[in-house]
């Protein structure tokens, strides 16, 4: 299983704090990257696809480079850096015209020289002319040429320094737009999503550490496999409420609920080890609320001792834990040892494939009348729920929309009923789907 893609790679490095992800954000047009005053905010690779004067490439922001042993990260960021010099068309060197050269930027220099890619030195916050005066007659010392002055703040220069960008591009052929399926792997701390993510596509993508909260932002990195074409999102932990920091944690977090919203499956990963918790309850109903396909993944099964006896024991349990979401879809990995994740990949695709499949309305409406007649709606307040109607109007995930008498008379336990007939005489396994419940008859749905 490997990362592809067509597109020339533009990496931007510097040390820490000089407006990388400032940078990254506002030529992608996103907050994709955190940013924070705290220095090393960013840790792993973020990539995003950029179009300019009808050219597209891939933006990658790294970490920030540093000189000293400042932290647990140092080794594992600056190899990140490396490999992103290494795979890159073109290296964007920021250096800070406000606070001026460190002895991190002639550390960061001699890495880019080694990687014998083509650079462009940037001089970022410059939003005065003094400022870009400075920044100019001292970063020409680096042996780079002198650096285009850019405030990504106030978005000055930025055009400029994509036209240079591109110049320095080869030409690429249009590549047809592949139907990915996007999968976000959520889960607590230190349960193994980044080296899931690592063992997937067989390299050292994202930073992984024994340390909790390594991961930060929300990092999307595109999958080919036989099972399909897939973009996968690692996520950080996500922690319960009353543990979760400020700042830099925080936004992270955020970033990984925001995650679930744009996912069309959510593997929630669990440490086989521990078993279920009920942070891992809560971050699935969390998937749920947003209607996401679901694949529940156990993880590190290669500690069990009793492999099979374990297995029966956690995924009797997992049914009880998880019997709000009966319909999620159940696998066994071992991310470390790269097992169990050919199964894990078709489990997502089947959820997507269920999230997109669709019923005639005749079917739908034949379903509703054995519904009914097999187990009728309860009287509520001496009326009876009557169905007048059913359409599916979308998909992703599939959506129902039900006419009826009156929507109060709906009880929620015969909306369950109904669901469950529905899936019964369909598979819809591994994702959610939704019922609306509306006033009218057949004539209203038909106009």
């Amino acid at each position: 299983m490997i990362v592809s893609s067509h597109l020339p790679r533009v990496a931007i490095v510097g040390r820490p704090n000089v407006g990388k992800s400032s940078l990254f954000n506002r030529i992608v047009g996103e907050r994709l990257a955190i940013i924070e005053d705290e220095p090393g905010t960013t840790r792993d690779r973020l990539e995003a696809e950029v179009e300019w004067r009808e050219r597209t490439f891939l933006l990658l922001d790294t970490g920030g480079f540093q000189v000293e042993d400042e932290g647990d990260y140092t080794d594992l960021i600056r190899a990140q850096i490396d490999a992103a010099i290494d795979e890159a068309t073109l290296v964007l060197f920021c250096v800070d015209a406000r606070d001026g050269l460190t002895a991190s930027d002639y550390d960061v220099a001699d890495a880019v020289r080694r990687g014998q890619t083509p650079v462009i030195l940037v001089a970022t916050k410059a939003d005065n002319e003094s400022r870009e005066v400075v920044a100019a007659a001292e970063a020409g010392t680096l042996g780079f040429g002198p650096p285009l002055p850019v405030s990504a703040l106030h978005d000055l220069n930025v055009g400029l320094l994509l036209d240079e960008v591109v110049k320095h591009l080869p030409e690429t052929p249009p590549l047809v737009e592949q139907d990915r399926i996007r999968v976000a792997i959520v889960g607590r701390p230190n349960v193994g999503k980044s080296t899931l993510v690592n063992s997937l596509i067989g390299e050292r993508r994202v930073i992984v550490s024994e340390i909790a909260g390594t991961t930060r932002d929300a990092i999307d990195t595109h999958l080919e496999a036989p099972e399909g074409a897939f973009t996968l999102i690692d996520t950080a932990g996500i922690r319960r409420p009353g543990k979760r920091g400020q700042g830099v944690e925080r936004h992270a977090v955020l970033r990984a609920t925001a995650a679930l919203a744009r996912c069309d499956v959510a593997v929630l990963l669990i440490d086989g080890s521990q078993g279920v918790t009920s942070q891992d309850t809560h971050i699935a109903g969390l998937a749920q609320e947003e209607a996401t396909g679901i694949v529940i993944a156990v993880n590190k099964t290669d500690l069990w001792e009793t492999p099979e006896e374990d297995r029966i024991r956690l995924l009797a349990n997992m049914r009880q834990r998880f019997r709000f979401l009966p319909w999620a879809m159940f696998a066994f990995v071992s991310a470390g040892e790269a097992e169990g994740l050919p199964d894990l990949l078709r489990l997502v695709a089947e959820a997507r494939e269920a999230r997109r499949r669709r019923i005639s309305t005749g079917e739908l409406n034949g379903i509703c009348r054995r519904a009914l007649r097999e187990h009728a709606p309860p009287v509520v307040h001496s009326k009876r729920l009557k169905i007048r109607y059913v359409t599916q109007p979308s998909v992703d995930p599939p959506t129902f929309v039900v006419f009826v008498n009156d929507p109060k008379l709906i009880h929620f336990s015969y909306r369950r009923y109904l669901e469950r007939c529905l899936r019964e005489a369909h598979d819809f396994e591994g994702t959610a789907i939704r019922f609306a419940f509306r006033s009218g008859n057949e004539e209203d749905a038909n106009t």
